[in-house]
């Protein structure tokens, strides 16, 4: 039977367990001088144009070195990564894999707008934000110091990213998560609820990828 660390990652949601692993590998790498973040940061330019592809998936894994800011990112959004997959995408890894991913896609596109070399941070206030929106009435405590509804959490943690960072470009990543994160809720929420009256592409994962991650 797992015990101590091996038993607290074997509890964490597969898609979020892959995430948490890929992201703390990745720092790890760039601490003991692997790689440099050179290597992994995105731009259209460096992806596509000189033929670097890797960086529109290593972009999303990077949240810098160790430091308090790292852990910060790190325990918040496993925290809350893992709640929703363990509530709203329970049995449904296809579906949580294929949200991150049009996530992705939209981050991508739109970081132009801010000029971010990494897009670690505002994915992983997706799964924040939408968790936030599912749970308007539960109460959420800073650090024992405040008592907030869920719905002001992602603002707080912005509040907080740029206090820690002292920069406005910290905030601004954040905010971009959460506006990405705003879609996917209107998508899988709103539009399939009111609009179409059932799922659709952008709300559900296409069948062969439910077939190869073992949903169906």
């Amino acid at each position: 039977m797992p015990v101590g660390i091996e038993a607290w990652v074997t509890q964490i949601p597969p898609v979020t367990r892959a995430w948490l692993a890929l992201s703390v590998l990745t720092s790890l790498a760039v601490q003991c001088q692997l790689v440099t973040p050179l290597q992994l940061y995105f731009s259209f330019k460096a992806a596509f144009t000189n033929a670097q592809p890797w960086r529109a998936f290593t972009t999303f894994f990077y949240f810098g070195g160790i430091s308090l800011d790292f852990v910060f990112h790190m325990f918040f959004f496993m925290r809350y990564s893992r709640m929703l997959e363990e509530s709203s995408f329970a049995n449904r890894k296809a579906d949580y894999s294929w949200m991150l991913f049009l996530s992705s896609l939209m981050l991508l596109l739109l970081s132009p707008l801010v000029n971010l070399p990494f897009l670690s941070s505002p994915l992983a206030f997706v799964p924040i934000y939408l968790w936030s929106r599912r749970h308007p009435s539960t109460p959420i405590s800073l650090f024992g110091l405040v008592t907030i509804t869920a719905p002001y959490l992602p603002l707080a943690l912005v509040g907080l990213a740029w206090i820690l960072n002292g920069t406005w470009r910290a905030a601004a990543g954040d905010l971009l998560g959460c506006a990405v994160g705003h879609v996917c809720w209107f998508m899988q929420d709103v539009w399939t609820r009111e609009m179409v009256g059932g799922p659709t592409i952008l709300s559900e994962a296409p069948e062969f990828l439910k077939r190869l991650l073992g949903d169906i």
